[in-house]
């Protein structure tokens, strides 16, 4: 795949309201997300390889807003573990939480299995759900953001 190519799949990415996005031609597999992560390749078959890491915001870190957004204040909630990400108690329930609901200090907001153990994963503080920032059953980094949040 040559890079006109990607540079095409990135704008799709870009300009569309995925979140993530994966393309197989041939041995070559692209996985693009909108995650601050690195675009992932490799061959069929074998596990990708990321590239270089990027810093991650410890588990209660906030995020500074853009000047332009200065009267709103955006935090994240960030994964504690490294696990599966799981939006729901059960494959047949509503989800914990969805954009706009609005989270009390404490409450759960997610499940990340690791090694058979289901973590309840709970707000830090009172905020609104902005954004969640994975899919269901995604697994996830230990700090990356799983979902972006306006404090309240």
């Amino acid at each position: 795949m040559d890079l006109e190519k990607i540079e095409g799949l990135v704008k799709i990415l870009e300009n569309s309201s995925l979140t993530e996005m994966t393309v197989k031609t041939g041995d070559i597999k692209i996985t693009m997300s909108k995650l601050d992560h690195p675009p992932v390749v490799s061959p069929a078959g074998m596990p990708p390889v990321m590239a270089a890491p990027q810093a991650v915001p410890s588990a209660s870190a906030l995020s500074e807003a853009p000047a332009a957004e200065a009267e709103e204040e955006f935090a994240y909630i960030i994964s504690p573990i490294v696990g599966t990400f799981y939006s729901a108690p059960a494959p047949d329930a509503p989800a914990f939480v969805k954009v706009g609901d609005h989270v009390k200090n404490g409450e759960t907001v997610c499940i990340l299995e690791a090694m058979k153990l289901m973590n309840e994963i709970q707000s830090d503080f009172d905020c609104e759900i902005e954004a969640v920032l994975v899919s269901n059953e995604q697994k996830v980094e230990y700090g990356q953001p799983l979902f972006r949040v306006r404090k309240l």
